[in-house]
This record gives C-alpha cells, sequence and structure tokens, in this order.
C-alpha cells in the first residue's frame, strides 16, 4: 500500500476542506500513478472530488452509515478496508486522504509520493512531516518545476526505513512502525 498527497511548505494539506493550491501538472502525476489501481479516501476528501474517479476502484471510508456513492464502495472500518484490498497489488492501492485516513493508513504503506508545493498558503490540516520523521527515507527527488504561474515543485518519493540494520547512507535508524488506530473518519 503506498500514499500520495500534495503538501505546502509547511507540510499543510488543506484549509476549510480542499487543496489551498491545486497544480494542474500535479492532477496529471495523481491520474498517472492511480489510474487502474485502488484509492481509499475519507468522505470528506471523496466529497471534494468531481465524482467516482474513473479507472480506480475508489474505497470510501467513514463512520455516517447513511453515506452511499454510487460507483465506488463504502466501509466504515480499517478492517473492511483490508478485506477490499486483499486481492488488489498492493503497489497500486494508494491512500488519497485526508488527514485523518492518512493517519490510519500511514504505518501500513511502503512507499509516499509527495509533490511538494514551494508555498505557505493557509493550512488548517497538515501531513506529517516525513523529513523529520525516522521512518521515512527520501529516495528520490525530481527537479524543481514551476508552472505557468510561478509555483515552483518537486516530486518526491519516500520509503518505509524499516529492517534490522541502520542505514549509513542515509544516517537514520530503522524502527518499527506502530499499530494502526482502525477508527474511521468522521
Amino acid at each position: 500500500m503506498n500514499a500520495i498527497v500534495a503538501v505546502n511548505s509547511d507540510w499543510g494539506i488543506g484549509c476549510e476542506g480542499t487543496q489551498a493550491i491545486v497544480i494542474p501538472e500535479d492532477r496529471k502525476y495523481f491520474v498517472k500513478m492511480t489510474s487502474g489501481g485502488v484509492v481509499i479516501a475519507g468522505r470528506k476528501t471523496f466529497e471534494d472530488f468531481p465524482g467516482v474517479l474513473p479507472n480506480r476502484k475508489n474505497i470510501i471510508i467513514t463512520n455516517d452509515r447513511g453515506f452511499t456513492a454510487e460507483g465506488a464502495i463504502v466501509v466504515h472500518s480499517v478492517e473492511e478496508v483490508l478485506a477490499e484490498i486483499s486481492s488488489d497489488d498492493p503497489r497500486k492501492v494508494f491512500v488519497v486522504g485526508g488527514a485523518s485516513v492518512y493517519e490510519l493508513f500511514l504505518p501500513m504503506c511502503e512507499y509516499i509520493y509527495v509533490t511538494k508545493i514551494e508555498a505557505t498558503p493557509p493550512s488548517d490540516t497538515y501531513f506529517q512531516n516525513l523529513d523529520a520523521s525516522p521512518e521515512w527515507a527520501l529516495e528520490e527527488q525530481s527537479e524543481t518545476k514551476e508552472t505557468e504561474s510561478g509555483i515552483k515543485y518537486t516530486y518526491c518519493t519516500y520509503a518505509r526505513d524499516v529492517g534490522a540494520t541502520v542505514s549509513v547512507a542515509r544516517g537514520r535508524s530503522r524502527t518499527t512502525a506502530p499499530t494502526p488506530n482502525t477508527r474511521p473518519p468522521a
């Protein structure tokens, strides 16, 4: 399982239920990475989408037992999500937000694909700072790109840094992921 997220310079991911900065090239990257796979989203994140994402298995996790979404699979626990993805290729399963869904599934992710946007708009929702976490190591980083409007961004791939040895090249000790909280988001 993986996660994919766009973050601002301060690791902010949203304000008042939506992304503050939308980069069209990043949306294309998101489609490229997730097409043909599975996306796992919380209800509020799903409601910010234009609808069910095409060419993907859409799984929505929510506490709202009355919530339905035509064309999507609605579940109410981490265990139900895991049952739904049990026969899917884990390399094509992507957690896509929001914050509480990332918190639930990050301990199960192997890779996190991060678009780092060089801007700091107002945010009320944040992603874990992977650069400060001993559990994650930066594996790849693109050259800095720039939008037509002058916003700079980079694509980064972080890998879980687990194992029994110390990674001297990265200078990080390796740790074991914590047990996830299984309570779904609102």
